[in-house]
């Protein structure tokens, strides 16, 4: 199967939801190249990088369900290889 490398754009603002986070982004491992987490303490919010290459369908719903957290945001760019 065809796979594409992508970055997923996670903004944490809720604490509260980062277990959830985390357990998606332990369920999806295998695909996940590297993470890079960063505390932004004065606008009280956590901003992680995950780069990832997987099937397109994996990387949308690895996305999608970040992005139902409640208090998490997240966006995709995709490589075009």
């Amino acid at each position: 199967m065809d796979t594409r490398v992508a970055v997923i754009g996670i903004i944490v603002e809720n604490k509260e939801s980062v277990p959830a986070l985390n357990e998606l982004l332990s369920e999806y491992g295998e695909y996940i190249i590297g993470r890079m987490g960063i505390p932004y303490k004065e606008k009280k919010v956590n901003v992680i990088s995950i780069v990832i290459d997987a099937p397109q369908d994996v990387i949308n719903t690895l996305s999608g369900n970040i992005g139902r957290l409640d208090g998490i945001s997240s966006k995709t760019a995709y490589s075009n290889i």
